[in-house]
């Protein structure tokens, strides 16, 4: 039972992940009315979370296996909770660029820890896959909700986004000291850590990303966004090059070579692009286009927190039935459905119009998520779990980024100087292309799995309700 205290305990902490990026995007109109902020700096408070998060989550990571899964969790949840409260008292814009960038730094070291910490107490099978769907659940519903309630906290003060997961997080904390199973000293490195590894790595990361970020902005010309690119692509030639001739490398090249997990992290990368990038065009439209406030814009896409219903209950029948692959492919297609219900979008268009698509992508998140992050852990050595929850944030923070990006710059090249609402409208609708070809996409990758027949679980492996012992 204390096993299932601590996946409480972890779920708690992807919950407050994902609503704490959720209600500072709602919270964003209100800090740039009380600072008097530019939309640049508007846009690098977004940006600078995505850049410390997205730059070390893969150091972050191995840190989990290297230095130890509980210390890395308590740690990072501790810088987590101060400098997302550094936020609420910022006066000025740079310091909520550094609060926002050490939280995503944060999030990037407790992450990984917290989801190797499900896969080495939990035996692979049965008992480790509902575990794995509750948490991928809960983390997908805390986005959602999140929405809702940035969008009531902003009503009583921009500030109370920021204090709001402090008060949370130490909640967590505390609940974390006694449920974290202790676990044995990591074994010590030889020669010590791959420093060299560490820093070419979260280098280029943080480029890519950065480059990332930069395609949301085509109007200040293509220079910087290049170098960017062409800096993070040869920092990571270069981590390549340090990891194949070091003796204790950060990441062993050869898990890469794993189709499963390759295939998964990439339709991570696409599942989390499309609902990204639709999310952003749904806010637009309601706001923008339609004048609904944030609080009913959060309500509208509250619908597609179904998953955290169906994600424990409905999905883990189907994942034993029918096998993860067939799963994720069928949820992939419901999203695609979803997207493409959309695109027929009018001003007038009443909530009951985009109820379907709502439920839908919802159903998208049930059957896809949780899935892929069993696919992503499965058959990974216990020395490299963190990695390899490490690679599929990874993915994530990078289909985040990439999918809003992509959105930003086709809507905006699609609307020109044009001002009518009918005109944005049209740029919304040429933008939806994005998510409507990201998971379709995703859909290809996954199909190029669906030719193995699906691994049974044992009879008594599907009895087993108990979690393993905590290491």
């Amino acid at each position: 039972m204390r096993a299932w205290g601590m996946l409480i305990v972890l779920c708690g902490a992807i919950f407050l992940e994902g609503t704490d990026v959720a209600m500072l995007n709602v919270a964003l109109p209100s800090i740039r009315a009380d600072l008097g902020l530019s939309t640049g700096m508007l846009s690098g408070v977004v940006s600078a979370y995505v850049l410390g998060c997205g730059g070390f989550i893969l150091l972050g990571g191995r840190a989990a296996d290297l230095l130890g899964r509980r210390r890395m969790f308590l740690l990072w949840l501790g810088v987590f909770t101060v400098f997302s409260g550094l936020g609420g008292f910022a006066t000025e814009g740079w310091v909520l660029l550094v609060a926002r960038f050490l939280t995503g730094v944060a999030a990037a070291f407790m992450m990984p820890a917290g989801l190797s910490l499900i896969t080495t107490t939990f035996p692979e099978g049965r008992a480790r896959n509902r575990a794995l769907l509750v948490y991928a659940g809960t983390g997908a519903a805390g986005f959602a909700l999140g929405l809702v309630i940035g969008g009531l906290l902003s009503a009583a003060g921009w500030r109370w986004v920021f204090f709001a997961p402090v008060l949370l997080s130490l909640v967590i904390l505390l609940a974390a000291v006694p449920l974290l199973p202790r676990q044995p000293a990591p074994r010590r490195v030889r020669g010590g850590l791959d420093l060299a590894g560490a820093a070419t790595v979260t280098g280029a990361m943080t480029l890519l990303v950065y480059g990332l970020v930069r395609l949301e902005h085509p109007s200040s010309g293509w220079g910087w966004t290049v170098g960017a690119f062409a800096a993070g692509l040869s920092l990571l030639g270069a981590f390549v090059a340090v990891e194949r001739r070091s003796g204790r490398p950060l990441v062993r090249l050869g898990v890469l070579r794993s189709a499963p997990l390759l295939r998964a992290n990439l339709t991570a990368l696409l599942l989390t692009a499309s609902f990204f990038g639709f999310q952003f065009l749904v806010t637009l439209y309601l706001q923008e286009l339609r004048g609904w406030s944030t609080v009913q814009t959060g309500l509208a896409l509250l619908a597609a927190a179904a998953d955290v219903v169906l994600a424990p209950t409905l999905t883990p029948w189907l994942v034993h039935r029918f096998g993860n692959l067939r799963v994720i492919f069928v949820g992939l297609l419901l999203g695609l459905g979803a997207y493409a219900l959309f695109m027929g979008l009018g001003l007038d268009w009443t909530y009951a119009a985009m109820l379907p698509s709502m439920l839908l992508i919802g159903l998208m998140f049930a059957f896809v998520y949780g899935p892929l992050t069993i696919v992503a852990t499965e058959d990974i050595r216990e020395e490299e779990q963190g990695l390899a929850g490490g690679l599929l944030n990874t993915a994530f923070q990078f289909g985040a980024a990439l999918g809003l990006s992509l959105v930003t710059a086709v809507s905006v090249a699609a609307l020109g100087e044009a001002t009518s609402p009918q005109a944005g409208l049209d740029a919304i609708r040429t933008a939806l292309w994005v998510p409507v070809a990201a998971t379709l996409i995703g859909a290809l990758v996954i199909a190029t799995g669906l030719r193995r027949p699906p691994a049974r679980i044992p009879a008594a492996e599907a009895k087993e309700t108990e979690p393993a012992a905590a290491v």
